[in-house]
């Protein structure tokens, strides 16, 4: 275990040579993914809430297919899938994109997180409490200003234990990227046992990483309830 923790810690944690591996390229698209997917879901999740069908049931059919397929399913229909037709193929712009296995797995991750996110934060919006919403209308605010200033801001603070799952699934999602070639932790577990034949030492390192990253993510979303929903607390008494 010391002699190939010695050998390959560059290639686990950060860097195989010139290209970036291992925990950092899992933390990169761990970011990446999730940074795109919430700025996509705020417009989407309330797209989700209104009455009006023509924007609600196209965002509800985007949200229906990503959370009914799997993630592994979604990532070979955009990197196996679209990749093979003579369309995208012929295109100047797409192909450098398609053909590449790093763009189409942060594709999937956040078309994946998107569609979960957007689900959670329209959840939030519905449970706003109407008395909120009441008051805002009553001192003239307009559709726009209600959301910015009440209905969002409420939603958001709400949404905040079911989103932590969310990214830490999405840490955990980010292994299937070693199927589209990206030297992700799984994909250097897998050559480092290959080339080793070391197999509990070259996964389980690997199940360390995604444990310490799980235990970081939940000790800061911890942090964040504790200060984005101290308000839900029970008062102390003296």
């Amino acid at each position: 275990m010391i002699e190939l923790i010695q050998t390959y810690w560059k290639s686990y944690l950060w860097t195989d040579g010139y290209n970036m591996t291992g925990l950092a390229m899992t933390l990169w698209l761990l970011v990446i993914a999730c940074v795109i997917g919430f700025m996509l879901a705020i417009p989407l999740s309330i797209a989700r809430v209104s009455r009006h069908p023509w924007l609600s049931r196209p965002v509800w059919l985007f949200t229906y297919f990503f959370r009914g397929t799997p993630l592994f399913v979604q990532l070979l229909l955009i990197y196996s899938g679209l990749g093979s037709l003579s369309m995208i193929q012929e295109s100047t712009t797409l192909w450098p994109i398609f053909r590449e296995g790093l763009y189409c797995t942060i594709m999937a991750l956040t078309l994946n997180t998107c569609a979960y996110t957007t689900e959670i934060f329209a959840g939030a919006m519905n449970a706003t409490p109407y008395g909120e919403i009441e008051a805002g209308r009553a001192i003239g605010m307009s559709q726009f200003t209600l959301y910015r200033r009440i209905i969002l801001p409420s939603a958001l603070r709400r949404a905040i234990p079911a989103y932590s799952n969310e990214v830490i699934f999405m840490l955990h999602a980010t292994s299937v990227a070693f199927t589209a070639t990206v030297p992700d932790i799984l994909k250097i577990a897998v050559d480092v046992n290959a080339t080793t034949f070391l197999t509990f030492e070259a996964y389980g390192i690997a199940a360390l990483l995604y444990l310490a990253v799980s235990f970081l993510l939940v000790a800061t979303f911890r942090q964040t309830e504790r200060r984005w929903l101290a308000y839900l607390q029970p008062k102390k008494t003296h």
